[in-house]
């Protein structure tokens, strides 16, 4: 059965959406992903390792401030710096394109496609639901960082501990959403992990994850500041340790949402489209 006619299948079979119908579902898909994350703990357990970057980053900027400060940066503003990271990193973090791809290959989407609940709305809340298990890990780490930085390394302004979670949920959605695009790019290509590699060693030079983004060069910094690596990480960590003021961070704050509405706007429209060529291949 086509990916269409089951798409409709499952709409006639629950009559016209409505977000009532949705809004009462989700507290069922959450429940669900978050037993799916407790079930396959060892492979979060593998995932925040998998995470530890930071730490690494940590000690060799720390290194390299003990020698001299690096702009504005010494030891203990790269410690703040880097746990901040690893903070965000984990509370933002997404799988859909492997999912995606997965799914796309193997011809098991077309169960995603009986439900009267889009696909990439059931995926988005299974990501949320593994929220709490990533809590668990990172807020101990904020904890850390509080005691060993100190008050004096982290946002004095109100404004910015307004912004910075939502920041944080903007890095989410828009992760989420950039990579649930490249993951439907699986409709079209074998695999679209490939782009997902090239958009992953993006992130990691241009994000901030590596190294602050104001230590890069004067002509190279103004480039990444257009660029939707920033608001994937660096944003809401300048957000906390008040790195930038209140004014830039509401501009930021506006580019990021802006960002989130232009990856959810081409994720919808390669996945109508996608399963629009799946559904004439007989998918």
């Amino acid at each position: 059965m086509s990916g269409a006619s089951l798409e409709a299948r499952g709409a006639r079979r629950d009559g016209e959406l409505a977000p009532v119908r949705i809004l009462r579902a989700l507290p069922s898909l959450f429940r669900v992903g978050f037993a799916s994350a407790v079930a396959y703990r060892a492979e979060f357990l593998v995932w925040v390792l998998a995470t530890n970057m930071p730490l690494v980053m940590l000690l060799l900027w720390t290194a390299v401030a003990r020698e001299a400060p690096v702009g504005r940066f010494g030891e203990a503003e790269f410690v703040a710096y880097f746990l901040a990271t690893l903070i965000v990193r984990m509370l933002t973090g997404s799988w859909v394109v492997w999912e995606l791809n997965f799914e796309i290959r193997q011809g098991t989407i077309g169960m995603h496609l009986l439900r009267p609940i889009h696909p990439l709305l059931v995926h988005a809340t299974d990501n949320l639901a593994a929220l709490p298990l990533r809590a668990l890990v990172s807020l101990p780490v904020a904890a850390i960082a509080l005691w060993w930085v100190g008050h004096g390394q982290l946002a004095s302004d109100p404004i910015l501990w307004i912004v910075a979670p939502i920041a944080i949920a903007g890095a989410w959605a828009m992760t989420f959403c950039a990579t649930a695009f490249i993951g439907t790019l699986g409709f079209f290509w074998d695999s679209s992990m490939s782009l997902f590699q090239l958009w992953l060693g993006f992130f990691f030079v241009f994000s901030g994850y590596i190294v602050p983004l104001e230590l890069l060069p004067p002509w190279l910094y103004g480039v990444v500041q257009w660029l939707p690596f920033r608001y994937l990480l660096s944003f809401p960590v300048e957000a906390m340790l008040g790195l930038i003021d209140r004014e830039a961070a509401l501009a930021a704050l506006a580019v990021q949402w802006a960002y989130v509405a232009g990856f959810l706007a081409l994720a919808l429209w390669t996945w109508k489209r996608g399963l629009a060529r799946y559904s004439a291949f007989g998918g």
